[in-house]
């Protein structure tokens, strides 16, 4: 299964998925924290940004000039909509070239949609686009392979290259990691903090 794909999945629920999220609080004590330990203001990038919402809202309001990337077409329309001031692409991050840094990057329950195959030259991609004193949070799966859900009357794809090759890139990129929970215990859901040093 392709990212786009999983767009085109995405662009089926992105009302639901909207109207549900608005209600929630899921990811924010996390993203709270990141931004905590981040540079106030900037540029901030969020990787599989849906419709936007309560984490974006969060970062904007420390600031931030948000770029949103995501595949569904339905939820980048949404997010124009919920974000006016920001700036959305449709399309792929394994295909995305921008050169620019960024002081903040988002990847929240995005990168765990990727083929396998791509989780370490994404990842790679991610931390080479934070500039210096930027911070990352982003979330994968603690587990080792692909595999296949059902969610909202669909397949979902799923894959992971587990906690230590997500820890062995950030080093291997000049990152250093700040923070690492499991915030959905007993669930396997990691959320990681990180930051290219100032200097």
């Amino acid at each position: 299964m392709t990212p786009q794909d999983i767009g085109r999945q995405y662009d089926d629920i992105a009302a639901w998925w909207t109207d549900y999220h608005k209600r929630s609080d899921y990811g924010v004590t996390a993203l709270e924290r990141a931004l905590t330990m981040a540079p106030k203001g900037g540029r901030a990038l969020d990787v599989g940004c849906g419709s936007g919402g309560r984490l974006l809202k969060r970062i904007e309001a420390r600031g931030f000039d948000v770029t949103g990337l995501d595949t569904s077409e339905n939820m980048i329309k949404l997010a124009q909509s919920n974000h006016p001031k920001a700036r959305f692409i449709h399309g792929d991050i394994c295909d995305y070239q921008d050169a620019q840094s960024f002081d903040f990057i988002l990847a929240w329950d995005s990168l765990f949609h990727l083929p396998l195959k791509q989780q370490k030259p994404v990842l790679s991609k991610l931390c080479r686009r934070l500039s210096a004193g930027g911070v990352m949070i982003h979330t994968f799966g603690d587990d080792i392979g692909e595999h296949t859900d059902q969610w909202r009357g669909q397949v979902f794809y799923y894959s992971s290259i587990g906690v230590q090759k997500n820890i062995e890139i950030l080093h291997d990129k000049g990152l250093s990691i700040l923070h690492l929970g499991r915030d959905q215990y007993p669930e396997r859901h990691i959320y990681m903090i990180s930051q290219r040093p100032a200097t």
